[in-house]
C-alpha cells in the first residue's frame, strides 16, 4: 500500500487542456504583472465568495498583513488571535506592527473560543483575527457579537476555507476583510504562491490596491508606505480554471470526510473533529487527535499511509514569539491539539479512502 498524504499532479492531469490553454493565452499576451487576467479572477472569486471586492496579492501571509494594514491596525494595537493556528496568522499581526494576543480554542472544533475573548480585551485591542482552521468556519456569530460590542475590526483568516459556509454564507464575507491563500495544497491552489483579500467595503478595496502596489495609485506617485505584493497573471489564469471545479472538488473532500467520520466513530484512542452548528466545512485537512500520535503516525507510515502533523508547536511556544513570555500550560486546548493532532490523507484525488480507514484501525489495534 502507498497512500500519499496529498497529490498535486492529478489536478493538472484532470484539467490539463484548460490549464495549458490558459498558459498559452497568458504567454502570448505579453502582459505579466496585474492586468486583465488578474482583474478577471478577482471578479470571479469575489462573486464566488459573495463579496463585493477581491484584491489579489502575492501570498496568504501578505493577504492577512495587508488586510490589517488597510484597517489601520499598527504599532501599539493588539489583535486577538487563536492559540492554535499556523504561525502565519500571528506573523501577519506582527508584520503590521501590532501585538498578537492569544485566546484558547475549543477542544472539539479546534477553532477560536469566542467566550474567552472579552477576558483579554484591553484599551489597545483593535481587531479580532479568527481562523477557519482546517476548513471549518469559526463561530462567527459569537465573534461578531463581541466585535460589535467593543467596536473591533474583524479580519477572517480564510486561508484554509475556500468555499466553506457558515449559516449559508461563504467564508470571507463575515468580517470586515478576509485573507485567503492560494498555496498549491489549498482547496483552491495555484501552481506557486498566491493570495487574496475579500471585502464589502469600497474604501478598504481602494486602500488595498494602493498598499499592494508600492503605496501607489498612479505610477511613481506613492501616497503611503506600501508593499510589492501582486498575484501574477499566469497564476490568476490557472486559478480561474480551477475555480470552476472548486465546488466539485470540495464535494469529493466532504464525501471522504463523511466516510472517515462514519467508519472511525467510536474508535478507541481517537478523537474525531466535531462539526459546529451552522458550519459547512470544506475539509482542507482531516485532523484527528491521538495520545499516541507519534506512534500512530509511525505505524501508519509502515503500512504505507502517509500523514502529516498540523501544527506541532503552537505559536506562543515558538522561538519567534518567545519575547511575549508565554508559558506552557497557558492554553491547554491548543497545546493538547499540538501534541496529539494527526492529519489523515484527504483531497479531491485521493483514490482509496477506505484503505486509510482500514490502516488506522489496524495501526490502533497493533498498539493494543
Amino acid at each position: 500500500m502507498n497512500v500519499p498524504f496529498l497529490e498535486l499532479l492529478p489536478a493538472y492531469g484532470e484539467l490539463r487542456e484548460e490549464l495549458d490553454a490558459a498558459y498559452r493565452r497568458v504567454m502570448a499576451s505579453g502582459w505579466y504583472i496585474l492586468g486583465e487576467e488578474v482583474e478577471r479572477f478577482e471578479a470571479e472569486f469575489a462573486a464566488y465568495c459573495g463579496a463585493r471586492h477581491c484584491v489579489c496579492v502575492a501570498n496568504g501571509l501578505d493577504a492577512l498583513t495587508l488586510a490589517l494594514m488597510a484597517a489601520d491596525v499598527g504599532p501599539g494595537d493588539e489583535v486577538i488571535v487563536p492559540a492554535m493556528t499556523f504561525v502565519a496568522t500571528w506573523l501577519a499581526v506582527s508584520h503590521a506592527g501590532a501585538t498578537p494576543v492569544p485566546v484558547d480554542v475549543k477542544a472539539d472544533t479546534f477553532n477560536l473560543d469566542a467566550a474567552r475573548i472579552e477576558s483579554v480585551l484591553t484599551p489597545r485591542t483593535k481587531a479580532i483575527l479568527p481562523v477557519h482552521l482546517y476548513g471549518q468556519p469559526a463561530d462567527m456569530d459569537s465573534i461578531l457579537a463581541v466585535a460589535r460590542r467593543h467596536r473591533l475590526v474583524v479580519v477572517e483568516d480564510a486561508a484554509q476555507a475556500h468555499g466553506a459556509r457558515y449559516r449559508g454564507r461563504r467564508a470571507g464575507t463575515w468580517g470586515d476583510l478576509a485573507g485567503f491563500s492560494f498555496y498549491p495544497g489549498k482547496n483552491l491552489g495555484a501552481f506557486g504562491d498566491g493570495g487574496a483579500i475579500t471585502t464589502n467595503d469600497a474604501d478598504l478595496d481602494r486602500r488595498l490596491r494602493r498598499l499592494r502596489n508600492y503605496g501607489s495609485d498612479r505610477k511613481y506617485h506613492h501616497e503611503v508606505l506600501g508593499l510589492n505584493s501582486r498575484l501574477d497573471p499566469l497564476q490568476a489564469a490557472f486559478l480561474s480554471v480551477k475555480l470552476k471545479h472548486l465546488d466539485e472538488w470540495n464535494l469529493r473532500r466532504k464525501t471522504i470526510a463523511e466516510g472517515y467520520l462514519r467508519r472511525l466513530a467510536g474508535q478507541a484512542g481517537l478523537q474525531l473533529p466535531a462539526v459546529a452548528e451552522g458550519a459547512e466545512p470544506v475539509w482542507h485537512l482531516f485532523p484527528v487527535l491521538a495520545k499516541d500520535r507519534d506512534g500512530l503516525q509511525a505505524r501508519l507510515e509502515a503500512i504505507g499511509v502517509h500523514t502529516q502533523i498540523h501544527y506541532p508547536i503552537p505559536p506562543h511556544l515558538s522561538g519567534a514569539y518567545a519575547h511575549l513570555g508565554r508559558k506552557p500550560g497557558e492554553f491547554p486546548a491548543a497545546e493538547r491539539i499540538a501534541a496529539e493532532e494527526l492529519s489523515l490523507p484527504i483531497g479531491p484525488h485521493l483514490a482509496a479512502p477506505e484503505s486509510v480507514v482500514a490502516a488506522v484501525q489496524a495501526a490502533i489495534a497493533t498498539r493494543g
